[in-house]
């Protein structure tokens, strides 16, 4: 098995992050605010380095195709589309929780904080499942530049 080191070190970045979100969770639970702070701005560096190398693979290396059986690629394809949309979505979420806990609007940062810690869950879960299906259980499929399909080159 021949897993490529950017996909693996992404996918890394985004586990990591639901894991800092799991611990930062237990810790405000336990009333560790300033630890629950610390963790969950780690756990946001970590997404943010899951994005900043997804992005910069995607175009500069490009995206990689379902390699696996012909008649598992509807199933592939609609379950990509259902983890992209809910990591943009547990993204957005983020960005408005951890806004809202550091302008102290806590009303707000304590209603959305356990949705989006579950929904950023099911991100990580769906990421790891997309990456297992790309790049371990079945040969990758071809890999294109972003840039080379836009100048045509």
């Amino acid at each position: 098995m021949n897993v490529p080191f950017l996909p693996t070190l992404s996918t890394f970045f985004i586990v990591l992050s639901a894991i800092l979100v799991a611990i930062g969770w237990k810790l405000i639970l336990n009333r560790k605010i300033e630890a629950h702070k610390k963790t969950m701005l780690a756990a946001a560096v970590s997404a943010v380095l899951f994005f900043i190398i997804y992005v910069s693979r995607t175009i500069f290396i490009g995206n990689t195709a379902f390699g696996g059986p012909e008649n598992l690629k509807i199933y592939y394809t609609v379950f990509l589309i259902f983890h992209i949309a809910l990591s943009t979505t547990g993204a957005v979420m983020g960005v408005l929780t951890i806004n809202w806990g550091l302008k102290d609007k806590l009303d707000k940062h304590r209603r959305i904080g356990p949705i989006t810690s579950v929904v950023w869950f099911f991100t990580a879960i769906t990421g790891v499942a997309v990456y297992l299906l790309l790049y371990v259980l079945y040969e990758s499929g071809e890999t294109t530049s972003m840039i080379k399909a836009i100048l045509g080159i």
